[in-house]
């Protein structure tokens, strides 16, 4: 039996690796997971000092009020002009035109306009006021970091006491892996040899903490986007590999043989009898 294989080296990775981090600024009053520790969705992984974000709810929850009372307050006025404006008009018709003037009906009418546009813009003051309450609210709900997936925690880079400055970028506090069972080997094939490697194809692997043992693995992509490295092309390849055994671990440098042709029971003659002197 003749097999050729491809023989490439690369990192394990998780298949997904999330970084969490955090949109406000603040204090870390506390951390409640550490390294290695298995997390569910929604699980809290670490908590702001929170009081600054409390306060600011607090005053914008008081501003919503005051929105709303002057609602009432504009309501009431302009239910007020509006009386007004209709007793000066019945009058101004039962006599005919005489009582009250032309100038007291236009006074009253500009009266009941304002009214009806402070009506308006009072209650778009309480639009304004409930948005910043939402949005102070959703500050202050971002203060609990809270896990997005269900996995392991590979990496806490924050401690209790600690200030995090949420700026143009989003500070990373933690990097969850989703599933370690399943992992992917991320290869880099040269040029010569990336013709023959396909998805499907078998191939196996070693580490360096194991090198007595070789892991099973399967081709799962190979990626059109080449990587120059010293003038040296290459193409990276994935490959999925099952990892039940949590024996590996992410960053691992492997080595893998891709098995890209197989012959079976065939002739074979050794490369001595090719040369001669």
């Amino acid at each position: 039996d003749l097999t050729m294989r491809v023989t490439a080296t690369g990192n394990l990775e998780p298949t997904n690796q999330v970084d969490v981090g955090i949109e406000v600024s603040g204090t870390v009053a506390s951390v409640e997971v550490d390294d290695n520790d298995a997390v569910q969705v929604g699980q809290v992984l670490a908590r702001l000092d929170t009081s600054r974000l409390e306060a600011q709810v607090r005053k914008s929850e008081a501003a919503l009020q005051s929105a709303r009372s002057r609602v009432a307050q504009m309501q009431a006025t302009q239910a007020e002009t509006g009386k007004t404006l209709s007793r000066l008009q019945r009058m101004h018709k039962s006599t005919g035109g005489k009582i009250p003037s032309e100038q007291e009906l236009d006074t009253a009418q500009a009266a009941y306009t304002r009214a009806q546009t402070e009506v308006a813009s009072a209650h778009a003051a309480v639009a304004e006021a409930e948005a910043t309450l939402k949005l102070n609210q959703t500050d202050l709900d971002k203060g609990v970091i809270r896990s997005p997936i269900n996995g392991i925690v590979l990496v806490r880079t924050v401690e209790p006491g600690q200030t995090v400055a949420a700026s143009f970028q989003a500070p990373v506090l933690f990097t969850l892996a989703e599933d370690l069972t399943q992992m992917e080997l991320r290869v880099d094939v040269d040029e010569a040899d990336v013709g023959r490697v396909q998805a499907g194809q078998s191939a196996s692997f070693t580490v360096d903490a194991y090198p007595d043992r070789q892991f099973a693995a399967r081709v799962e992509q190979v990626r059109y986007g080449a990587q120059v490295v010293d003038g040296v092309v290459t193409y990276e390849t994935v490959l999925r590999v099952d990892n039940r055994e949590q024996l590996l671990r992410p960053g691992m440098t492997a080595t893998a043989d891709i098995t890209v042709a197989e012959f079976k029971d065939v002739m074979l003659i050794p490369n001595a009898a090719l040369r001669f002197t």
